[in-house]
């Protein structure tokens, strides 16, 4: 199904099952394929891929050659019915490939909203993407990997399968992860090794002087005081009291399994 104010070009190819919402252009040799739904507003430039089962959201702007809802890289792969999703509001461009869950995990891949892709960015299977976040050129997520809200990725960057980072990280151009980065935390080198507290990031986002400084005693604690995560974390919920902001470094260093960059 297509919305009449969509404006698609004479040699689109689209599914008869795809749906397309109101406002969407989509240009020259672009395939939408089939079980492909996109929200309004989209914008889909020349020679893109799009496969289902994928959903895509409202304002989105793919730009050409993007491949979207493919088969993963996964030899565990034997056709099952996997899927993609990506919020609204997001820039994907040139030769990204994102690509559908297994059912080893969700079966899902999901993105959220309002995030930048730069050219050549790689979206593995199962992977959870936040919201607000940017991909410089040629990062490359692996399967299964989670990022927070407002994570920044500098280019060429790489992160392990099953690997975290959490909101508000920023990670070096060229940084190597294999080991989960905390929230706030600034990631370079390979492998990569924590760098401080992305204060700069905070301040722009309107964290306060005290949340601020609380994040930056929390830091000391996991990575410099020499103590185990257990010990840190009676300190981190003191902490916590009266800075809110702390909860999410509790939260995730509690569900940590891989282990988190080290010094």
């Amino acid at each position: 199904m297509t919305e009449q104010s969509a404006v698609i070009h004479e040699t689109a190819i689209i599914h008869p099952s795809a749906k397309i919402g109101r406002g969407v252009e989509i240009g020259p040799w672009t395939l939408i394929g089939a079980d492909v739904e996109i929200g309004d507003d989209c914008w889909i430039g020349s020679h893109v891929v799009i496969k289902g089962p994928t959903r895509i959201g409202r304002g989105n702007r793919i730009f050409q050659f993007a491949s979207i809802g493919e088969e993963c890289q996964d030899k565990k792969y034997a056709g099952e019915l996997t899927r993609l999703e990506i919020g609204d509001h997001n820039v994907i461009r040139e030769s990204c490939t994102f690509h559908r869950g297994t059912a080893q995990d969700e079966s899902l891949t999901r993105v959220g909203s309002h995030n930048l892709f730069m050219v050549n960015v790689h979206v593995a299977h199962d992977c959870r993407i936040g919201d607000n976040c940017i991909f410089a050129n040629n990062a490359t997520l692996a399967g299964h990997v989670h990022i927070g809200d407002h994570v920044i990725f500098g280019g060429h960057a790489a992160i392990h399968q099953f690997g975290r980072v959490g909101s508000h990280a920023f990670i070096a151009g060229c940084a190597a992860l294999n080991k989960d980065v905390p929230p706030y935390v600034m990631a370079a080198g390979l492998y990569a090794k924590p760098f401080g507290v992305n204060s700069e990031g905070l301040r722009r986002r309107g964290f306060s002087k005290e949340a601020i400084s609380a994040i930056k005693q929390s830091y000391k604690e996991i990575f410099r005081s020499g103590k185990t995560i257990a010990e840190v974390l009676p300190v981190l919920e003191e902490l916590n009291k009266s800075q809110p902001e702390v909860g999410i470094l509790i939260e995730f260093l509690k569900e940590n399994e891989r282990g988190i960059i080290r010094a």
